[in-house]
């Protein structure tokens, strides 16, 4: 008899699914929303520019890590599938009108830097698709915010605002677009074909439920608490077919290699990621959050692991310990240090911020008071002092910070109204803060005079962000003068090269004198 011993590498365990038939099943899963986003985005606006980002972001992602096999002299990986799905899930993550070279660079990063530099498949410790996203978010800002029109809201224009950030702004959004793929936003947009998608790969067995389902549940939970709407079906509806949870929670947050082992530590992985993901919906500014969430769950699977260990059959641990003698150490002495360091590096870094927020809280809005005023100033050159307007405050609370005009002036907000008087107490006009959502890198924020008449003092800019040498000539005379002594903007022509930054200072301006004639004045200008 052959007593010899076979010892090998784990797994031990062997399933008749090898890894290039998983990854072959999840490309078709995420196949119904590539091709979804490819035909809605040449339906409206008659490019292929989707379908030219898909096949940039998968054959970039492939090549690099053929190439880095080539170059370490490894065995060749690419056939895998795994590259290839990498290169899918960064495109569908990413606006129609992104520049193709922005998904050749951020496939680079995700294979070259976080998959292949630390070990190749299975040894990444985050995500490389959404690593890659977050990469080109923070590199590439003005390139990754560049997204198509919004048509519920009447904005058909090329650069608009994501239906998350239009819920953040308190606008209107239509969740049946939203569910199909129809509402702009990422070209992977369609929620119902990454559920469909989802849910087979669920009722395949290819991604653990435990994940997925907490990941929505948790989010859901958090936003229907502290949302600041309850559990209102229309709001909770509109923020999980927005922002990319759907696709989070079913392709990104599943990846084998950065989730948890045990069933427990994967609710607890999902729950983490849903809450946080909420918790930067409604707290945060960025419309992107979701991804940031996911990453640092990602960061925290390991401690997950290293606490939450699946059971072996018929074990009991305090049985065994006793017999064997061992003794505890104290809770402290268990945790690692790294962890311990960490915590305690985040602890004093938490109280440093809190306490230079809290020196410079005042000032700051000191100085952005100043700065209105000043403004304010310059569109009403006559005043002496800005008083409230009942009336106006009374339309303003009834909006709570949602858009004027219902779509009419696009997604713009109207944030104060004040009456401008001359040092003897008589009204020489009315200032407007109007912000619009729609310019070519929003938010464009201007202050409005106009006098008594109706008629249009002047105009400035409080915020103003759009493209040097284009967008940026409505800060000059020969644009905003031409809004002086109107009464509405049929006279004013457009800039040149700049109809999107155009349209939204027009939409500005139109909400801020519909809103004098309609409220202040009572319908009689």
């Amino acid at each position: 008899m052959n007593q010899r011993l076979n010892l090998s590498a784990g797994p031990h365990v062997r399933d008749r699914w090898t890894t290039p038939f998983i990854m072959m099943i999840v490309l078709i899963a995420l196949t119904p929303a590539a091709v979804i986003g490819v035909v809605v985005h040449w339906v409206k606006f008659q490019s292929l520019n989707a379908l030219w980002i898909i096949l940039a972001s998968v054959g970039s992602a492939m090549l690099t890590e053929l190439l880095f096999c080539l170059a370490t002299r490894r065995k060749i990986t690419i056939w895998d599938g795994s590259a290839a799905v990498t290169g899918l899930l960064l495109a569908l993550c990413l606006s129609p009108q992104t520049p193709v070279v922005l998904p050749i660079v951020g496939s680079v990063f995700a294979i070259l830097v976080v998959k292949c530099c630390f070990g190749g498949l299975g040894k990444n410790f985050i995500n490389p698709a959404l690593a890659a996203r977050c990469f080109l978010l923070l590199s590439f800002s003005n390139g990754m915010t560049n997204y198509p029109g919004v048509n519920e809201l009447g904005v058909d224009a090329l650069s608009s605002a994501t239906p998350v950030a239009m819920l953040k702004a308190g606008s209107m959004v239509n969740v049946t677009k939203m569910f199909l793929g129809t509402a702009g936003g990422v070209i992977g947009s369609s929620v119902l074909a990454l559920l469909v998608g989802g849910l087979v790969l669920w009722g395949l067995d290819v991604i653990h439920g435990e994940i997925c389902f907490s990941v929505v549940g948790g989010f859901t939970l958090c936003l229907a608490l502290f949302g600041g709407h309850g559990f209102d079906p229309g709001y909770l509806a509109a923020q999980l077919c927005s922002g990319g949870v759907i696709m989070g929670a079913f392709f990104m947050a599943t990846d084998y290699t950065t989730s948890p082992v045990s069933r427990l530590g994967q609710l607890v992985y999902g729950c983490l990621i849903g809450v946080l993901g909420a918790l930067f919906r409604i707290l945060g500014k960025s419309a992107d959050s979701f991804s940031y969430s996911i990453i640092i769950a990602n960061l925290f699977t390991p401690l997950i692991d290293l606490y939450i260990v699946p059971k072996p059959y018929a074990y009991r641990k305090s049985a065994i310990e006793k017999a064997a003698g061992v003794v505890k150490p104290p809770l402290l002495k268990r945790i690692p240090k790294p962890v311990i360091a960490l915590t305690i590096i985040a602890a004093l870094a938490g109280v440093a911020l809190s306490g230079v927020y809290s020196m410079t809280k005042d000032p700051i809005a000191a100085a952005e008071l100043a700065k209105k005023r000043e403004s304010f100033k310059v569109v009403c050159e006559d005043a002496a002092d800005f008083k409230d307007v009942d009336a106006a405050q009374k339309a303003l609370d009834a909006l709570e910070g949602g858009s004027y005009g219902g779509g009419k002036f696009g997604t713009t907000v109207i944030e104060e109204v004040y009456e401008a008087v001359d040092t003897s107490g008589n009204t020489v006009g009315y200032v407007f803060s109007v912000t619009n959502r729609n310019a070519y890198n929003p938010p464009l924020k201007l202050a409005l005079g106009v006098d008594p008449d109706g008629k249009i003092l002047k105009i400035a800019f409080i915020e103003l962000n759009e493209t040097p040498g284009k967008g940026s000539k409505a800060d000059e005379p020969a644009f905003k003068d031409q809004f002086v002594g109107q009464t509405d903007t049929s006279a004013v022509d457009t800039m040149s090269g700049a109809t999107v930054t155009s349209k939204a200072v027009l939409n500005a301006v139109n909400a801020g004198l519909d809103f004098f004639r309609n409220v202040i004045m009572g319908g009689g200008k």
